[in-house]
């Protein structure tokens, strides 16, 4: 009931109330002990409407009360509302460690959900929705996702967070800045982009480069780097010592070394690579394979027969089979048996 309407039907009321017993009843006047204090004596009829103005009065007040009581309810539901899509535009960022505080349990329960969930859109999503700060950010994703480069600064993102990696690497492939730029700025890059782009890097850049950011190898960098070694283009001219050093930046099985085995065979002079992988056998057994690729793909078979009699029976099974059809007169290439 709207407090004007009701002031109105009251006021109406009394009045009539009023009338009635001054008209109808009685015209009299009486004096009241007021606590001690005599009163001016005042109409009956004005003395029975005093109730009904006190009760107008306690209900109003009654009525605005509980009008303050939803009013500030309902900036809570208000604040927990633009609360939540803040929760669902860093779910969709995918920010860690999200927190939000609401104030209703309705909002309660469904927040904790959010900033304890992934949200991933299926597909493309649509930016036409009815809130300023989820189709904003659905836009910038749907960006981001086509190899546009975005504003993501007021979003506060980890260089970690994916959407970031994705922005810098869409940046990366226009052309705005460098794979140098990103290797030698690792502070503001994620490590996984710049051991990306430490793949081109090594490319064509020099081998003072190479190592000055060797904490960025990967095994697919190694094998670039071993591609160029004595290569007619973009060529690398490295000892062995230098290769060694490369190698044990890595933690690689027996399946790596024999493809790096593979990749310096292209260019690396044949005694340089025996060398090398003898050396490396040496140091790890992980490598012994790799040798008698090497050995083998070489022609270098007495060296590898030798190795394959002195190991056990269940060793080297592969180079061993290999080394019978050898034996028999069959000339399969090595490779055919990795």
């Amino acid at each position: 009931m709207q407090i004007k309407r009701y002031t109105i039907a009251t006021l109406m009321f009394v009045v009539l109330v009023g009338w009635f017993v001054f008209a109808y009843v009685t015209k009299e006047s009486i004096s009241v002990d007021f606590f001690g204090t005599m009163l001016p004596s005042l109409p009956i009829a004005f003395l029975v409407i005093v109730p009904l103005i006190t009760f107008y009065i306690a209900t109003v007040a009654h009525m605005l009360f509980h009008s303050l009581i939803s009013i500030l309810n309902l900036q809570k539901y208000k604040k927990d509302h633009q609360t939540l899509v803040d929760a669902i535009v860093d779910a969709y960022l995918g920010k860690m460690n999200r927190s939000h505080k609401f104030k209703t349990e309705r909002y309660k329960l469904l927040g904790t959900i959010v900033d304890n969930a992934t949200i991933l859109p299926l597909g493309e999503l649509e930016v036409n929705i009815d809130n300023k700060k989820v189709s904003e950010v659905i836009g910038i994703i749907n960006s981001i996702k086509n190899g546009e480069v975005v504003d993501l600064k007021k979003y506060s993102l980890l260089i970690s967070n994916k959407f970031v990696i994705q922005n810098e690497r869409n940046r990366y492939k226009k052309g705005e800045i460098s794979a140098e730029h990103i290797i030698s700025s690792s502070n503001k890059y994620d490590n996984t982009l710049a051991q990306e782009v430490y793949v081109d890097f090594v490319k064509d850049a020099p081998f003072y480069a190479i190592e000055k950011y060797k904490n960025f190898l990967t095994k697919d960098a190694l094998f670039e780097i071993l591609s160029r070694v004595n290569a007619d283009k973009n060529t690398l001219d490295v000892s062995n010592e230098a290769l060694m050093s490369l190698f044990s930046e890595l933690e690689l099985n027996s399946d790596d070394y024999i493809k790096a085995s593979q990749k310096l065979s292209r260019g690396m002079i044949p005694e340089q690579r025996i060398k090398l992988f003898e050396q490396l056998s040496v140091e790890n057994e992980n490598t012994m394979e790799a040798y008698l690729f090497t050995l083998f793909d070489l022609e270098m078979l007495d060296p590898a027969k030798e190795i394959l009699g002195n190991s056990q029976n269940k060793e080297y099974v592969y180079f061993k089979a290999y080394s019978s059809l050898r034996d028999c007169g069959k000339h399969f290439d090595i490779n055919l048996f990795m």
